[in-house]
């Protein structure tokens, strides 16, 4: 029965460490001959592990998200939705009620918008019009007088900056993600509402393409262009006063003037293009169909096969699709303007009803379109970025810093296996093969998990080291123990390891708990060292107590009776 019992354990300890060292140093992808020679084997170990920030090099940023301009933006978008609904507003008779304008305030952490209304007896009829169609839910409403007042309170000013940041990290997460960054470092910090946010991207070539990517803007809109419907061309102005001339010389609330900076059939392969201008200048009706919220899908593609003539195509998610159609259901005949951040790239002659595609035909080169429907793809920024610190690590000092890693590992290695093989005698070689073991088997499983190694990390795994002589340490003090009270070998081998394994769980178990808050709470390289120390020590649990003790069983199934040990 102890027959069988030692040969299941032996073959569940050569499985595992036959995967631990194929994970480790083992090829990927097709196999030569080449990758079995001591080359090969570092190729491949390179290969296998990811190396963090601060040994491969890199780039570090701590940009901050403008909070600030993100309320700005909210509430100059709620007074210019509130006056509208206020004009829209009816009394009785079906006659609109008299409002005179509406006003902003959007400084020193005071964010308000106010209507001011011709008689107050109307104020509340205002208001739910208001209501209806803007969300003010977390605003406080005042009235007095004519005028009427929504203000956003403190409390809810730092939820808003906090829901910005998220989503700004969310949206520079898929940008990082799709743009090819292998494993970067993307964290809040700072203190909540600050709006700070760490990037770290090992061994990026060209930080400076990432930052612009990172910051890029995307609002795609689509609107109805006003000027006369087809077969009369697009109405532009040469200037943009020209523009606001034929305004009334004021651009009224439901207007935006643009510049068109490039015009062509667009949206659908049966429209009849316009001639083609540069720099002109159009009206667009306000607010806009459809925007970037209502995307699914954007991609490049080649029109002609070459590198400087990209389109984007993009595709509406089923609400956007719903909208945009049942609008050019009834704008037929009539000219649409694409706007791309805040700029007219395209107009379009709407012949027949769209529903849930179209293309922005800006002549792009190849790598512009792949950034630009990335960055529609992921959507637009709540608020511009900046960047509060920038720092490059290069690939030397990442050298450097790896060589003195691997030197003070080997090092502290040695030193360990010296004074186990020294004070132990032929246990220690035991205790030896266990320590490698769990070294082994640790890389392995950060790259199970698709972790990086940092510096940081590399004196986690010298510390795991240490973890695991102290485990080997009391259970071979234990087993001392026992054979001095007189029992035999093979008992006192049991009794060791049976009395030794809760003290090594209570030890394991609180070192963990405190690795876990480090990992939680930690930026990069804390959370580097955490994650290499907890791998350690639960691979510890195996390899100095399960492999230790078969080591040990495998000893005493050589001998019918064992009256020494050497410990």
């Amino acid at each position: 029965m102890r027959n069988n019992s030692l040969l299941i354990r032996t073959i569940v300890i050569a499985i595992i460490t036959l995967i631990g060292v194929y994970l480790v140093f083992g090829p990927r992808g097709s196999v030569s001959a080449k990758d079995f020679t001591v080359e090969g084997i570092k190729n491949n170990l390179a290969r296998n592990i990811n190396l963090g920030l601060d040994l491969k090099g890199g780039s570090h940023l701590v940009m901050r998200v403008k909070t600030e301009d993100y309320l700005k933006i909210l509430t100059e978008s709620n007074r210019e939705a509130a006056l509208n609904a206020a004009k829209e507003t009816k009394d009785e008779n079906g006659n609109p009620l008299p409002v005179i304008d509406a006003s902003s305030v959007t400084e020193n952490n005071n964010y308000q918008v106010t209507l001011n209304v011709a008689d107050s007896s109307n104020n509340q009829a205002i208001v739910d019009a208001v209501k209806k169609k803007v969300d003010f839910g977390n605003w406080t409403e005042s009235a007095n007088g004519n005028t009427i007042n929504w203000s956003l309170p403190m409390q809810m000013q730092t939820l808003l900056k906090e829901q910005a940041t998220d989503q700004a990290e969310k949206i520079i997460e898929s940008r990082i993600n799709a743009f090819g960054v292998k494993e970067p470092t993307l964290q809040r910090q700072g203190r909540s509402g600050s709006g700070q946010i760490l990037l770290q991207m090992p061994g990026v070539d060209d930080p400076e393409r990432v930052k612009q990517l990172i910051g890029a803007e995307s609002r795609l809109e689509l609107a109805k262009l006003v000027s006369p419907p087809n077969p009369a061309p697009v109405e532009t102005f040469p200037t943009k006063e020209a523009a606001v001339q034929s305004l009334g010389g004021t651009i009224p609330p439901n207007r935006r003037v643009m510049a068109l900076t490039e015009r062509d059939d667009s949206l659908n392969a049966n429209q009849t293009p316009p001639d083609q201008k540069t720099k002109q200048w159009v009206v667009i009706e306000s607010p806009a169909v459809v925007d970037g919220s209502d995307l699914r899908d954007a991609n490049a593609i080649s029109r002609t096969g070459g590198n400087s003539d990209y389109q984007i195509s993009f595709s509406f998610k089923p609400n956007g699709a719903q909208k945009f159609g049942e609008w050019t259901g009834k704008n037929i005949g009539n000219y649409m303007a694409v706007v791309l951040n805040d700029e007219v790239k395209s107009t379009a002659y709407i012949k027949s009803q769209i529903f849930d595609q179209g293309q922005i035909d800006g002549r792009f080169s190849k790598s512009t379109a792949d950034d630009l429907a990335l960055t529609l793809k992921s959507g637009a920024l709540p608020a511009a970025i900046e960047y509060q610190e920038e720092r490059t690590v290069g690939p030397s000092l990442g050298a450097d810093s790896i060589r003195s890693g691997v030197a003070a590992s080997i090092g502290g290695l040695a030193l360990v296996v010296l004074f186990m093989l020294f004070y132990y005698r032929g246990s220690g070689v035991n205790a030896v093969i266990a320590l490698l073991l769990n070294l082994i088997l640790t890389m392995a499983a950060m790259v199970m998990l698709g972790s990086a190694l940092t510096l940081p990390g590399i004196a986690g795994l010298i510390l795991g080291i240490g973890m695991a002589v102290d485990s080997n340490v009391l259970i071979f003090e234990r087993i001392r123990e026992e054979l001095r009270h007189g029992f035999d070998v093979p008992k006192a081998i049991d009794l060791g390891f049976d009395r030794a394994f809760i003290t090594i769980i209570d030890t394991h178990i609180t070192t963990i708990i405190s690795s876990v808050i480090l990992y939680m709470y930690g930026s990069g390289p804390i959370k580097g060292f955490a994650v290499t120390l907890i791998l350690g020590l639960l691979i510890n649990l195996f390899s100095a107590v399960f492999v230790s003790r078969t080591i040990f069983m495998w000893l005493l199934s050589r001998k019918q009776r064992m009256e020494k040990l050497s410990i």
